[in-house]
C-alpha cells in the first residue's frame, strides 16, 4: 500500500510514475475522499469542543445559583443534539476511512527508478545470459513425451485428470524421486551456501495474510477459497505465510536481515489463462516451489534484490541449465512489486526461454499493509522494513527444464553432477 502522506504531497508525480505500469490513478477521486475525511474530522473536533463548552455551562449555571438538576436540564437538549450529530460524524468519518482504505488497496506499487517503460513482456529488457543451449542433433521431444516414455517412471496427466481435472499431474518412480531430489537440493543449497533459514508454514491462510502481501482484494479470482467454519485460502505461494510471519511486529536491527527459505505446494486457479500452456506442467493448479523471502532495512533492499536473484541463478548454474535474466517493464510487473527480475530457463521443445523464477523488491509496500517494522537504531523509532522474495526455484518447471535439456535420442535423461548425490549417484534416468 502506498503512503497516504506521500500521495497527498506528491500526487501528480506518483500518478506519472504509476502510468509507467499502465495504471491510471484517479487523483481527483482520492483528493475528494481525503477532503471529505478531513471535513468529517474537523466537524467531529468542533462538536467535541461544543460538547465540552456545554458541559462547562452546567458548572457556570450552578455557580450562578441554579441547582445541579436545573442546570443539567437547561443544557440537556443541547447535549442531546450535539451527541446525535457527533455520532453521525463519527460514522461518516469511519465510512470515508474505509473507502480510502479500499481506494489505496487497489493502487499498485510505484515502479522503481530503474524499471523500463512498456506494456507487456515484449518490452522487458534482457540483462544477461548464462550457458549455451545444447545442440541435441535430433528433434527435441517435450517433457510430456519424455515423461511418458521413461521405463522407470511416469508423468501421467490422464490419471491426474481423472482425480482432479485439467492442469494436474501424477508422477511415479524415477520422476517422483527426481522431483523430490530437486526440492532437497534447492533447500540444502540455499541454507548451506546462501545463509537462509529453512522454514515450515501452514498451507492455508486467512484473508488478512493475503491482504498483507497484496493478493487480496484485487486477485481473489486467482485463489482457491475453502468452505468451512473459518475463511481460509490455499496459499498461492510461500511468500504469503512466510512474509506475514512478521506482520504487526517490530524487529530489532540485530534481527535483520531475515532470510527465509520455504518449500510448499502452491495452489492457483489460473484465472484468465484459458488456452495458455494447456499441455504439460508449465501452468498447473497445484505445483511445488522453493521460495526465498527477505526482510531488510530500506537502505539495503536494492542490493538484497541483486543477491537474492543471484541465489536463484546459482541453482540453475549448478544444474547446468541455460537461462537468461530480464528486467520486467512497468506494464509486466506484479501488483506489489517495485522492481522484478524474471529468470527464464531454456526449453528446447519450445525453442525459447520460459520463466522459472520471479525475484522482486517490494520496498515498503507489503510492510505497510502488514505493519512489519524494525527499530532504526539511529532514531530509536519503529520504521517499515523492505520485503523481497523470489522463487528459488519453481520445482515443476525445473523438472521440465531438466528433462528437456538433458534428453538423449534414446529417451534417457542426463542428470547433472550436482544432483547425483540426491539420486543415489545415478547419472541418467531411463535409457
Amino acid at each position: 500500500m502506498l503512503d497516504i502522506r506521500e500521495l497527498r504531497k506528491a500526487g501528480e508525480e506518483i500518478k506519472a510514475r504509476l502510468a509507467l505500469r499502465g495504471f491510471e490513478l484517479d487523483l481527483a477521486a482520492f483528493e475528494a475522499l481525503d477532503a471529505e475525511r478531513k471535513s468529517a474530522d474537523v466537524r467531529s473536533q468542533e462538536l467535541q469542543a461544543s460538547r465540552k463548552q456545554a458541559s462547562r455551562q452546567i458548572g457556570e449555571l450552578v455557580q450562578a445559583g441554579k441547582s445541579v438538576d436545573d442546570a443539567k436540564a437547561q443544557v440537556a437538549e443541547t447535549l442531546v443534539q450535539i451527541d446525535a450529530e457527533l455520532d453521525r460524524e463519527v460514522q461518516r468519518a469511519q465510512a470515508i476511512q474505509e473507502q480510502l482504505r479500499e481506494f489505496l488497496s487497489g493502487i499498485p506499487n510505484i515502479p522503481h527508478e530503474d524499471v523500463p517503460p512498456g506494456k507487456d513482456e515484449q518490452d522487458n529488457i534482457e540483462v544477461r545470459r548464462w550457458g549455451t543451449p545444447r545442440e541435441l542433433g535430433f528433434a527435441p521431444r517435450d517433457h510430456v513425451d519424455l515423461g511418458a516414455g521413461l521405463r522407470d517412471g511416469t508423468l501421467d496427466f490422464e490419471r491426474a485428470a481423472k482425480l482432479s481435472g485439467a492442469r494436474f499431474a501424477v508422477m511415479t518412480g524415477s520422476l517422483a524421486r527426481l522431483h523430490r531430489a530437486l526440492i532437497d537440493f534447492m533447500l540444502d543449497t540455499h541454507t548451506r551456501e546462501h545463509g537462509y533459514l529453512e522454514t515450515y508454514v501452514p498451507y492455508m491462510v486467512g484473508p488478512e495474510a493475503l491482504y498483507g502481501t497484496g493478493q487480496l482484494p484485487k486477485f481473489a479470482d486467482d485463489l482457491f477459497r475453502l468452505e468451512g467454519e473459518r475463511e481460509l485460502y490455499l496459499i498461492p505461494t510461500a511468500e504469503v505465510p512466510v512474509t506475514n510471519l512478521f506482520a504487526d511486529e517490530i524487529l530489532e536491527a540485530a534481527e535483520l536481515p531475515q532470510k527465509r527459505v520455504c518449500h510448499t505446494p502452491c495452489f492457483r486457479s489460473e484465472a484468465g489463462s484459458h488456452g495458455r500452456d494447456t499441455r504439460g506442467m508449465i501452468r498447473q493448479h497445484q505445483f511445488e516451489k522453493v521460495e526465498l523471502v527477505q526482510l531488510v532495512p530500506p537502505t539495503e533492499s536494492d542490493a538484497a534484490l541483486e543477491a537474492l536473484t543471484g541465489h536463484a541463478e546459482h541453482i540453475l548454474q549448478l544444474l547446468e541449465l541455460p537461462y537468461r535474466v530480464v528486467t520486467l517493464c512497468g506494464g509486466d510487473m506484479g501488483f506489489s512489486a517495485a522492481k522484478t527480475y524474471d529468470i527464464e530457463v531454456w526449453i528446447p521443445s519450445q525453442n525459447t526461454y520460459r520463466e522459472i523464477s520471479s525475484c522482486s523488491n517490494f520496498r515498503d509496500f507489503q510492510a505497510r499493509r502488514m505493519q512489519a517494522r524494525w527499530r532504526n537504531p539511529e532514531t530509536g523509532k519503529p520504521e517499515l522494513v523492505h520485503t523481497l522474495n523470489g522463487s528459488g526455484l519453481a520445482v515443476g518447471r525445473t523438472l521440465v527444464a531438466l528433462l528437456e535439456n538433458g534428453q538423449n535420442e534414446d529417451g534417457s535423461i542426463n542428470i547433472p553432477s550436482a544432483l547425483r548425490p540426491y539420486l543415489r549417484g545415478a547419472e541418467r534416468l531411463g535409457g
